[in-house]
């Protein structure tokens, strides 16, 4: 991704960043952008979009507890309450519906569910899609 001619190729100005896999260094936080993407929500839910939101519980970047605050900006009734969800009769994690989006926790990761929580995301996003866009 950060080679000339893969830069080049995908239009990234020069005083554009490199990628990495993650800023380690950085520490985000949900004041410096309360807004963020809050905004599109509503449009989606609005023209029939199911969503689903998932967040690993041990994240210290992306913290599960910054997640559910920025979801109860869109102020959204509470459908189903936290239950447990499993893969293999173990939990994975915790749900929580609302009307319009389904909120996920999965157990013991970071932001980088899917690389190392693999069976657990995979049986997590394959059962939401199966069943309509609900858990």
């Amino acid at each position: 991704m950060n080679t000339a001619d893969v830069r080049k190729a995908m239009h990234i100005p020069d005083y554009a960043p490199e990628w990495t896999m993650c800023f380690n260094d950085t520490v985000y936080t949900y004041q410096l952008a309360q807004e963020a993407s809050l905004w599109i929500y509503p449009i989606l839910k609005m023209n029939g979009i199911k969503m689903m939101h998932y967040s690993g519980d041990t994240d210290g970047a992306v913290p599960t507890f910054g997640t559910k605050r920025w979801i109860e900006k869109l102020n959204w009734e509470t459908k189903v309450d936290w239950m447990q969800w499993k893969t293999d009769g173990q939990v994975s994690g915790f749900v929580e519906q609302y009307d319009g989006l389904d909120f996920v926790t999965i157990k013991g990761v970071g932001h980088m569910a899917p690389q190392w929580a693999k069976k657990p995301v995979w049986t997590m996003i394959n059962g939401w899609v199966q069943n309509g866009g609900s858990f």
